[in-house]
């Protein structure tokens, strides 16, 4: 490993999450001295990777971050596979969609189709969630042992009144993910806003994202008509990659 690499590596790593962090913040965060972290920032920064507020001396992810963002999440065949099928699904349930996959034990939107009513909403995509406030992240949890161990062996961070923080309680909760092959979450991360999800499969059985869809606590809990848009549109897009089966054994 070549060390610049790595602590620049780090150092992107704790700015994420609209992080802003200072010269000696980064040092001690990483046991480096300041000159040395002053150094790798200044190189980030150069090349667009790193921005300076304009007032005061701390740091946060720069630009050029979008622009790699947007070309790697072009590269994935699931997002392009699911692309036509969510739009379908927007427009079936008159609901916003969202279509995420695991990112360093979180859960990255990979592509969000918007409500069809033309109302103003935020672009969603490339936004991360925490794992265990999620219905994406509850499904991805359920089928992936790894992740589950990873998420769920750090403190669990309450975003609303309603997130289950309790590592034991998000576990027994994946076993019914598992059995009924949905993931569902009432404002455990936004006030107002619940979702409900199911896993998209890969060619090889996996699941490796999975697709939600999105709608105001007010209207909660789903309809039958809701949930079974759901599924359809998530075992046409594991169709198209190629899935033996859906839901996943």
């Amino acid at each position: 490993m070549i060390q610049s690499i790595d602590r620049a590596a780090m150092i992107l790593t704790l700015l994420q999450g609209s992080r802003r962090m200072g010269i000696s913040e980064l040092a001690a965060a990483l046991d480096l001295p300041p000159s040395t972290v002053h150094g790798i920032v200044k190189s980030l920064q150069a090349h667009g990777l790193v921005a300076q507020q304009p007032s005061g001396n701390r740091y946060v992810l720069g630009p050029a971050l979008l622009k790699l963002s947007s070309v790697y999440l072009d590269t994935l065949d699931v997002r392009a596979r699911a692309m036509r099928w969510m739009h379908e699904l927007s427009s079936r349930t008159g609901f916003a969609t969202r279509l995420g996959a695991e990112l360093f034990g979180e859960v990255i939107v990979i592509h969000h189709d918007r409500r069809p009513d033309g109302t103003e909403q935020m672009p969603e995509t490339g936004l991360t969630i925490p794992s265990h406030a999620s219905a994406l992240g509850k499904v991805l949890l359920a089928y992936d042992a790894a992740h589950a161990a990873d998420a769920l062996s750090r403190p669990l961070t309450a975003l609303t009144a309603d997130t289950v923080t309790d590592p034991d309680r998000v576990r027994e909760g994946l076993e019914q993910v598992r059995r009924d092959a949905l993931g569902f979450e009432d404002e455990e991360a936004v006030i107002g806003e619940s979702s409900v999800a199911a896993p998209v499969c890969s060619e090889g059985g996996d699941v490796v994202a999975a697709v939600a869809v999105v709608m105001p606590s007010s209207e909660w809990p789903p309809s039958d008509t809701v949930v079974g848009a759901l599924r359809d549109a998530a075992r046409s897009i594991s169709r198209d990659l190629g899935a033996p089966t859906w839901p996943p054994r």
